[in-house]
């Protein structure tokens, strides 16, 4: 591959690309190796999504939240798709994400690190590698960046074409929501102005009244004299999971001042369930960048996998660097999860422990729809502050799959959402997200849980 940085440090470059002589799990087959060669090396010529400061940056909030100073909210769509990314959406989504922080922040007095899965949550781990329908079978569904959803054979082969999409889409994205951020958008001031385009629902009309104390609280500090323009914008950072080589490899970037690799596809990549192979491709590449780095924990993970993926992604015990995302299903969070949490409460290391209370809990309803119980999404939610608690650790995050959008594709909530509402109003090509309404219910649940610890 023709890498223009890899003239400036090929020793780095050269670690780096050791995950070539490695496993790669959940990789497509690309038909034609030569255009994926031209894709990587385009996009090894194009401008850095995320700079290494603002990844600096999010490495410090990130060592707050793991000593118990702050609180990780991480959320957004299950797998963005490139017809989604328009402005009203990607407004949702972050309006949803500004008002559950607002909850979290007001509720638990304590700051709240706002971080997108979004501008590059284009691929999707599958179970399989391909999808038969009747007697046809095809190329599963690896989401947008890899091929289409639709089951036909020119849609469902994979075209590297779609990684150049990938990354414009995601620049576009990360534009406006710089733009809604640092803009005047998220304004503390403005909070009321937030809820405006959404139902008129339980859940809204508690974070209205929310809104009323922070305005008259903010009214107090301003008659008292206090200076507000740090309430003017905020920070916000985006995440995916660094699945596609092909696409991770290239938009990796030295950086001028330390000489250090840095993925610049996004401030936080995190390594899922099916990747996280200590001999594999993503363990050992995602060890050589400075990025912070998440890793999924099914309910099977074992002791002795969290002390070695500790020793292989964090072997400096560095604040900040490393994330465990529990992601266990309701009925077994409080038997699996204390041996983990326990085990590295006694070691030398200081991850930070956040909940994913979607992917353990899925299920599919009678009328054939993937869905999730928001009973039980609660309740993982609360079996995560528990085991905490009892170890005398911080539970310092949680990881939503939602979307500001009122769509129907978790059963429950206050909405009382039935299999029937399922079928008129589920939108997802993946996984089933929470929808505005439920979100903020979440998050009225953890600043509740935060409050109590």
């Amino acid at each position: 591959m023709n890498d223009p940085i890899v003239a400036a440090n090929p020793a780095v470059l050269a670690g780096l690309d050791n995950y070539l002589n490695l496993p790669a799990a959940q990789q497509p087959t690309w038909p034609d190796a030569s255009a994926v060669e031209q894709v990587r090396a385009e996009l090894s010529t194009l401008p850095p999504l995320v700079f290494a400061g603002e990844v600096d940056i999010l490495r410090d909030r990130l060592a707050a939240a793991a000593s118990g100073k702050a609180f990780l909210l991480q959320g957004g769509d299950c797998a963005e798709t490139f017809a989604d990314a328009t402005a009203d959406r990607i407004r949702n989504r972050v309006k949803t994400l500004l008002q559950m922080a607002v909850v979290l922040t007001y509720g638990a007095s304590m700051p709240v690190i706002k971080m997108g899965r979004m501008a590059g949550q284009f691929a999707k781990p599958r179970s399989s590698d391909s999808e038969t329908r009747g007697d046809v079978t095809l190329p599963a569904f690896r989401g947008d960046i890899v091929n289409g959803y639709d089951f036909t054979e020119e849609s469902r082969t994979p075209d590297p074409q779609r990684m150049l999409k990938a990354y414009h889409t995601s620049a576009s994205t990360l534009n406006l929501i710089r733009a809604f951020t640092m803009g005047g958008f998220a304004d503390l001031r403005s909070v009321h102005e937030w809820n405006r385009g959404f139902a008129n629902n339980p859940a809204n009309e508690r974070y209205l009244s929310l809104a009323q104390e922070i305005d008259r609280a903010i009214k107090f500090m301003a008659a008292c004299g206090a200076d507000f323009n740090e309430l003017r914008t905020t920070e916000f950072y985006t995440s995916h999971e660094g699945l596609l080589m092909d696409y991770e490899r290239p938009l990796t970037r030295i950086d001028s001042r330390t000489g250090n690799p840095y993925i610049t596809s996004g401030h936080f990549i995190w390594i899922g369930e099916r990747t996280r192979q200590m001999d594999h491709a993503h363990v050992d590449y995602l060890s050589r960048v400075r990025n912070p780095i998440g890793v999924k924990l099914g309910p099977t993970t074992q002791v002795e996998d969290v002390v070695e993926l500790i020793e292989r992604l964090d072997p400096n015990r560095e604040p900040g660097r490393l994330t465990f995302i529990t992601r266990m299903g309701a009925g077994k969070i409080r038997e699996e999860l204390p041996k983990l949490v326990e085990a590295v409460r006694d070691s030398d290391a200081n991850p930070l422990w956040i909940t994913d209370p979607m992917h353990g809990n899925g299920i599919t309803t009678k009328n054939g729809y993937k869905s999730r119980r928001f009973d039980d999404v609660m309740d993982e939610v609360r079996g995560f502050f528990e085991v905490h608690k009892a170890a005398g650790t911080f539970p310092g995050g949680v990881h939503v799959e939602l979307t500001g959008d009122d769509v129907a594709e978790c059963l429950g909530g206050s909405e009382q959402i039935d299999e029937a509402s399922l079928e008129e109003r589920y939108e997802s090509l993946c996984d089933p997200r929470l929808n505005h309404m439920q979100s903020l219910e979440l998050a009225f649940l953890v600043a509740e849980q935060l409050a109590k610890r």
